[in-house]
Parts: C-alpha cells; sequence; structure tokens
C-alpha cells in the first residue's frame, strides 16, 4: 500500500497521531485526505494545512451512521481507512457500565462500523486496506485501565478477522500498536499521575506522532498485519506467546513496582 495517487480517510484526525497521519499521508501524495474527527475545529485546521486535497468532516466513530457517511468523499472511493479515534477510561474493577460501553462504542464498534463502510466497495473495486490504531494495549494490556485493555484487545481480533476473511478478495489490513506517544491523553495522564501514564514512561522512549506516522508508511509499503513503531513491542508480544505464566507474573510485578 503506497498513499500516492489514494483516496484517505483518518478519523481522530484532529490532534496526535491522527492529526500526524493526515500530515503525512498528504505529504505522501495522497489524492484526496478526509480529516474526520469529533472536533469539528481541529479537524478544520488540520484540513486547511493540508489545502485544497483535504477536506474536513465532524465525525462521533460511535455513530455508524456518521462512519458510513465518510466513505462518500468528494475525492472518489476510499482506499485506505484509517480508524485512529480512540478514548480512554482509567478505570479498573471500578469501572462503571457507562465507561465500559463508551470505550466499546469507540475503540471497537467504530472499526466494526467503518469496514461494513468501506469493505464491500473494496471488494467490487478489487482492493483496498483498513488501518485500525489498536495500541500496544492490544497485544500486551494496559496497567491501570480495565476497559481500555480489553477494548483495544479486541480491536485487534476484529482486525484478524476481517484480514482472514477479506485479504483473498484483495482488502488488507494492518494494525497500528505504539506504545507511548506524545499526545494529550497521555500528557493528561501524567499530569494526574496515573497509573497508565507511570506505566507507559516506564516502558520505553516516547515519540513524536510525526515519528508514529512515519512507521505507518513504512508498515503500510510492506503491508504487514502490525505495525510496531516501537519495536520493543514485537518482543513483548513474542515473550507473551512463549510463556504466558512468565509473562502474567512479570506484569504483576511491574504494575507493583509503580504502586506506592
Amino acid at each position: 500500500m503506497l498513499v500516492r495517487d489514494k483516496v484517505v480517510v483518518v478519523t481522530g484526525a484532529a490532534s496526535g497521531i491522527g492529526r500526524a497521519l493526515a500530515l503525512r499521508f498528504a505529504e505522501e501524495g495522497a489524492t484526496g485526505v478526509v480529516v474526520a474527527d469529533l472536533d469539528e475545529a481541529g479537524a478544520a485546521a488540520v484540513a486547511k494545512e493540508i489545502g485544497p486535497r483535504a477536506v474536513a468532516k465532524r465525525v462521533d466513530v460511535a455513530s455508524e451512521p456518521e462512519v458510513a457517511a465518510l466513505a462518500d468523499t468528494p475525492f472518489g472511493p476510499v482506499d485506505l481507512f484509517c480508524s485512529n479515534a480512540g478514548i480512554i477510561g482509567g478505570h479498573g474493577l471500578d469501572a462503571p457500565a457507562q465507561e465500559w460501553s463508551s470505550l466499546l462504542a469507540v475503540n471497537v464498534m467504530a472499526h466494526v462500523y467503518a469496514a461494513r463502510a468501506v469493505v464491500p466497495s473494496m471488494v467490487a473495486r478489487g482492493g483496498g486496506y483498513l488501518l485500525n490504531t489498536c495500541s500496544a494495549a492490544g497485544l500486551i494490556s494496559c496497567p491501570g485501565d480495565a476497559p481500555y485493555a480489553v477494548s483495544k484487545a479486541a480491536a485487534v481480533a476484529f482486525a484478524e478477522w476481517v484480514a482472514i476473511h477479506y485479504a483473498h478478495q484483495g482488502v488488507k489490513v494492518s494494525v497500528l500498536c505504539p506504545q507511548g506517544v506524545q499526545t494529550a491523553m497521555l500528557e493528561h495522564g501524567i499530569d494526574t499521575d496515573h497509573l497508565t501514564a507511570k506505566a507507559v514512561r516506564a516502558s520505553g522512549e516516547i515519540l513524536d506522532p510525526a515519528d508514529v506516522a512515519a512507521a505507518v508508511v513504512e508498515g503500510l509499503a510492506a503491508e504487514r498485519f502490525h505495525i510496531f513503531p516501537h519495536p520493543e513491542v514485537a518482543e513483548y508480544a513474542r515473550r507473551k506467546a512463549e510463556d504466558p505464566d512468565r509473562w502474567l507474573a512479570g506484569m504483576s510485578q511491574f504494575v507493583a513496582s509503580l504502586q506506592p
């Protein structure tokens, strides 16, 4: 998947990783970039930064009709749909039911809605690509935030299912699984001294969103299912698969070391 001359949709594109993806795709020569976000003004600012090859759209990714509407672009059919929008909860067993519902809606069902919106057309045209932002948490859990860990793992599982069922029809899938990235979400966690943010800071380098976008372009060109801006995440996932009991014990010790 080379982005040049492609039509791309990016959700959660007003800031952070989504903004970096939209800008980088434009730099790579995309025919058109749909900059979609709940923050309409933020999306408009990013689209203005890109220029006439971009259009801003307000979208609530928890709404299937709104996600489906993104497939109708002024540039033509969607070649690459980047389902990037995501939210974090911050609670463990004390997470209220509404928090579980909200995270599952945004972090899982939004990917389902995106696939429903574009996969049939991609199959009919002989191919297309889905990029789902699933976080390293989707593979190696998330200290301090149960709904986030579970929803991101479900997002990875859904992407695997789509790849299994549609690869032979030309539809490719990648999951973006970064660890620490300098975003407003992480900054808020650091400011509040949340366990999740402490775990992220203790786990490795905090990347700039532009570095993540560069890794995405390289990963898409190679058509890898897993895109790891932090290469160490691949090693963590390997260790988990080889010896789950040892991995769980190590994660438990890690979490204990972060708590008073």
